[in-house]
């Protein structure tokens, strides 16, 4: 509204001072290349003036948005900065997490492989003791087989040796 009336005020300006320029010029007679009468302050009134109402209704008013849009970038450049650091910050604790949480995972990875270890050379120990336990008992099975035979073959010889003298004595005698 308030640049309707600007633009409407301006017009009729300009319509007057059109109108007592024609006017002036009229009554005066032509002159040569350069006339230096009354149409030349109104002209530079009439340019000082359009620059002032051109200043006042277009410029400022673009100048204003400008700043404004200036000032919107600018707030928005400083907040996509933060945000930036912030997701930096983010990722950067991020990584020391995650290479805290692999170490802990490596250490107990360490952990069970000793423990697994360990229980197998439990096992290994004792499947060795088992088995030197069942070789022992083996031997020893074998050792009482051995002398039980040895009895066995001395009682034998023993039998056999009898009945050899007996054989040899009833030879003997007859």
């Amino acid at each position: 509204m308030l640049f309707k009336a600007l633009k409407q005020n301006l017009i009729e300006m300009t319509n007057s001072l059109i109108s007592f320029i024609l006017s002036a010029s009229s009554a005066e007679s032509e002159g040569g290349l350069f006339d230096f009468n009354a149409t030349l302050p109104v002209m530079a009134i009439q340019i000082l003036l359009l620059t002032l109402v051109l200043n006042i209704i277009f410029y400022r008013p673009i100048g204003k948005v400008l700043d404004e849009r200036d000032d919107i970038i600018r707030n928005q450049l400083t907040e996509a900065s933060e945000m930036l650091m912030k997701a930096e910050n983010i990722t950067k604790q991020y990584e020391l997490d995650l290479s805290q949480e692999r170490r802990e995972a490596q250490s107990i990875i360490a952990s069970a492989q000793k423990g697994a270890q360990e229980i197998v050379a439990m096992e290994i120990k004792q499947a060795q003791k088992d088995t030197e336990q069942l070789v022992s008992e083996a031997t020893n099975q074998l050792n009482s087989q051995k002398e039980k035979a040895l009895k066995a073959l001395e009682e034998q010889i023993n039998v056999l040796s009898e009945q050899i003298k007996n054989k040899l004595i009833s030879k003997q005698l007859l």
